[in-house]
């Protein structure tokens, strides 16, 4: 992809090129718009929307979350493993059993955000 905005576009005969290349000098690389929507993505499945809304409260075993969400503790584990892959969870060990944990807070205004968004 090049730097240069197209002039065979819509028709205009005028282009607001400045306007162009300060927008195109702002726009992250394609490789890093890629990663965002790919994290977006994770946000399509209302199953882990309630995991991450039950992990707002306490940090919680699968068995817990499943007790909660509704779903099969295998789910459950797929589910937590997509989250963990897009660092959205984190976890520690307590002897046998697992914790999960929101990774940060930027988790809980990502999802706070959308809510205040969807309420509008």
């Amino acid at each position: 992809m090049t730097n240069e905005p197209s002039t065979e576009c819509c028709g205009f005969l005028h282009l607001h090129q400045e306007t162009l290349h300060k927008v195109l000098e702002e726009m992250p690389v394609d490789e890093v718009l890629y990663d965002l929507a790919e994290l977006f993505k994770v946000f399509g499945d209302s199953t882990r929307i309630k995991i991450l809304y039950a992990l707002f409260e306490a940090e919680l075993c699968v068995c817990d979350i499943s007790q909660l969400v509704g779903v099969s503790q295998t789910a459950i584990s797929h589910q937590l493993r997509v989250l963990k892959n897009s660092k959205l969870v984190k976890f520690r060990r307590d002897g046998k059993t697992v914790f999960y944990s929101l990774a940060d807070d930027h988790v809980r205004r990502i999802i706070g955000q959308g809510m205040e968004h969807i309420c509008e």
